[in-house]
């Protein structure tokens, strides 16, 4: 099977986190910067506004001001921007159990046999992009290939809100043009070196002497080779799906909502998502919570307690009825997120009388039956070929 991994990487994360809290901070240049109180430091992070005007990150704060004299300066605050990592590794987290973090920023994913769940590689990274921006405001781009260095390089070729496809096949016309010194793990000084022995792109060290490489730069020098030649074969260090939190869905619609059978049948379609990602994960949650935002961008979320369950029918009902409960159609909506949570390994523990628990057991094998049906066809023929009768447009 070909491995797919995915390298998610935040777009000018520590200003966009800030521009999360302080919107005014949008469409204008601006940036966090060292000690914006003394004019002394440097960027830590620009916005692309600020960009445009030359601003980059670990440039001295005077010489950026020089070149945009109007930028918006933010001193840094790093418990709010690992605060916020810790929501996007969250919401990575519902995709693939096989995610490793590099960095605040970015992650990788193995999502090897995903396609099932979310389609094919592009769409998975849609989906992914999506859901970050819509529920946490942040922008990202990714990156997607057979290996983490390939990924990585794929992540950094358009930006921001890019996702790029680096495969075997477009390595020569993708990778090898490019400067050396743009390589993933070569730094300044090891860029200077092979530019000394001639070597200027990434083709140009592909094609180079292999052992004139690893006797110049020893023990690396053999991974700098391979990863040239876009050979990779680092595993993604995961972490356990045990350490899943939640699995939540949202989708910003295209236009406000008032009617509420049409808000039942875009939360029946997030929970048929979240449905076939805890099947997958083997998880069953006891907490369903729907989040509303309105158009006037105000939140409100609701949640309920139901026995624990993985079942798209039962996490529908759920959030159905919280929806029902809540909905005004005086108030319309722009986005619609439906998660599940409170994890427990028995989905069959419940509270409830003999005779209860019989036709709750009933109904809920039955559904089980379902859902278990529907994920063989959709991993066996693509996660479009079945769906509910609802979501049939």
């Amino acid at each position: 099977m070909q491995k797919v991994i995915f390298l998610v990487d935040m777009n000018a994360f520590f200003i966009s986190c800030e521009m999360t809290r302080n919107p005014s901070l949008a469409g204008i240049a601006a940036a966090v910067a060292g000690d914006p109180k003394k004019r002394t430091g440097i960027i830590l992070a620009a916005n692309y506004e600020a960009r445009s005007c030359g601003v980059k990150t670990a440039m001295v704060l005077h010489k950026a001001l020089k070149l945009c004299p109007k930028i918006i300066l933010v001193p840094p605050d790093h418990r709010f921007y690992e605060w916020k990592s810790k929501e996007v590794m969250d919401l990575l987290s519902n995709y693939t159990p096989s995610l490793e973090q590099n960095s605040i920023d970015e992650a990788w994913l193995d999502m090897t046999g995903c396609e099932g769940l979310f389609g094919k590689p592009v769409e998975a990274a849609k989906c992914i992009m999506a859901e970050i921006k819509d529920r946490l405001g942040l922008w990202c781009s990714i990156g997607i290939a057979a290996n983490k260095f390939l990924a990585k390089m794929a992540a950094e070729m358009k930006k921001p809100l890019g996702i790029t496809e680096l495969w075997e096949h477009d390595i020569p016309g993708k990778l090898w043009p490019l400067p050396v010194r743009d390589m993933y793990g070569i730094g300044g000084k090891n860029a200077e070196k092979l530019n000394r022995m001639g070597i200027q792109t990434i083709g140009e060290l592909a094609r180079f002497d292999e052992h004139l490489i690893v006797k110049t730069f020893g023990k690396s020098g053999n991974d700098i080779y391979q990863h040239a030649n876009g050979m990779d074969n680092s595993p993604v260090f995961a972490h356990m799906a045990a350490g899943m939190k939640s699995i939540g869905r949202s989708t910003t619609l295209p236009q406000d909502l008032s009617d509420f059978e049409q808000a039942k049948i875009v939360l029946m379609g997030l929970a048929d998502d979240i449905g076939k990602t805890a099947r997958k994960h083997g998880k069953s949650g006891r907490t369903v919570q729907i989040t509303l935002k309105y158009s006037d961008f105000q939140v409100a979320t609701r949640q309920t307690t139901i026995p624990a369950t993985c079942t798209t029918r039962e996490i529908y009902k759920a959030g159905c009825s919280l929806l029902e409960q809540n909905w005004n159609g005086l108030r319309p909506v722009r986005l619609i997120g439906i998660s599940l949570g409170d994890f427990y390994d028995d989905c069959h523990s419940r509270q409830l009388s003999l005779f209860d628990q019989m036709e709750a057991d009933v109904k809920n094998a039955k559904n089980a039956q379902i859902d278990r049906a529907m994920d063989e066809i959709r991993n066996k023929h693509g996660s479009e070929i079945i769906t509910f009768g609802s979501l049939v447009k």
